[in-house]
């Protein structure tokens, strides 16, 4: 086999992998809006899969310290609780379930999930230049976000 044949392989195995994983948190967060509040806090204290923090990284293309500050943990902590199968914790398992439940907003407003991943990731100026995701390790900073976002829904040049 030629070197140009596994390099295609392995690119395309690469690409298969990453659309899985995004596809992934597209599916987790998918229906999140359809849970009553006491379901979601339910889940929020059992604590949400670890291995969904790389979910997070590779949809969003997020660079370790940004991963570590949304999460509320160090990245050796979070692998580590992937590793030993152990949930996250009730504060990064809320944040988790705040970028799903903003993400399903960007998704109706971009009617795409890729489109809606770009924009979420990127420094935005009426959100003071930083990139919606980064806000919403806070209920105050997803709020500026859900703001944007209808306004670009309801045809603001926002």
């Amino acid at each position: 086999m030629s070197a140009s044949t596994i390099g295609r392989r392995q690119a395309r195995n690469k690409d298969e992998s990453r659309e899985t994983v995004v596809a992934a948190f597209w599916d987790f967060s998918s229906n999140r809006h359809l849970l009553k509040d006491v379901e979601r806090l339910r889940q929020f204290k059992e604590g949400f899969s670890a291995h969904l923090f790389r979910v997070v990284r590779v949809t969003f293309d997020l660079p370790d310290r940004s991963v570590e500050a949304l999460f509320n943990a160090s990245i050796s902590t979070l692998e580590r609780r992937r590793r030993e199968q152990k949930p996250l914790d009730p504060i990064a398992s809320e944040r988790l379930d705040r970028i799903a439940s903003i993400c399903h907003l960007g998704e109706e407003v971009f009617e795409d999930k890729e489109a809606t991943a770009i924009w979420m990731s990127r420094p935005n100026k009426a959100l003071g230049g930083s990139a919606p995701i980064l806000l919403c390790d806070t209920e105050i900073g997803a709020k500026q976000v859900r703001r944007v976002l209808h306004a670009l829904e309801w045809g603001s040049a926002t």
